[in-house]
């Protein structure tokens, strides 16, 4: 990822668009159907994991694939439906262990940790304990299905050489409204 604020993509996009907003709107064909799927994993109410819970994962994949833009979208969202902080956000990126995850929620980060390096590296033991600790099967799928989408997108950023925000600020200012427009029929000028 580059390091600086007006630095362009690898192609010709015909807009300064930070991220994947910048490849969504050189793409709007494309960017429909990955708005779609970013809306239904990550907002859709018909779901036992909370929204802060859900961006999290993203957030958490997202650093270990070391994708700054995503990251820090998705982690000031997380924050934003926490009510956390982005030293606390960070705190979970740096150790899924942190203490003030649930024990569920740490058994699913450990998931999503493995699917990021393979979906062969996920385990039936890591699944066992995310059931031990009360997770469903839909948590888990969703989590398996989370973490592989955003290796896609944290793919999609960066494998273009997009630019992002460095002033975190841009991330945790922009969450609000991020949270109340959700992701699909967003206009990606804004």
């Amino acid at each position: 990822m580059t390091t600086t604020t007006t630095s362009k993509a690898y192609i010709d996009l015909g807009n300064d668009l930070p991220g994947i907003r910048g490849l969504m709107a050189f793409r709007p064909e494309t960017a429909q159907h990955l708005n779609a799927l970013a809306e239904v994993l990550l907002r859709d109410d018909d779901n036992t994991l909370s929204r802060g819970e859900r961006e999290l994962i993203a957030t958490y994949v997202s650093s270990l694939n070391d994708c700054f833009f995503c990251q820090n979208v998705h982690g000031a969202l997380a924050g934003h439906y926490l009510g956390w902080s982005m030293a606390e956000i960070d705190a979970v990126k740096a150790n899924r262990e942190y203490p003030e995850l649930t024990e569920k929620m740490k058994a699913l980060l450990s998931i999503a940790g493995s699917v990021q390096i393979s979906g062969k590296a996920v385990t039936e033991a890591q699944v066992i304990t995310a059931k031990e600790q009360g997770a469903t099967d839909r948590e888990i799928h969703d989590t398996v299905l989370i973490a592989a989408a955003f290796c896609m997108f944290n793919r999609y950023v960066d494998g273009l050489g997009t630019w992002a925000p460095q002033d975190r600020q841009v991330y945790i200012e922009r969450a609000p409204r991020r949270a109340a427009e959700g992701y699909v029929n967003t206009d990606l000028n804004k």
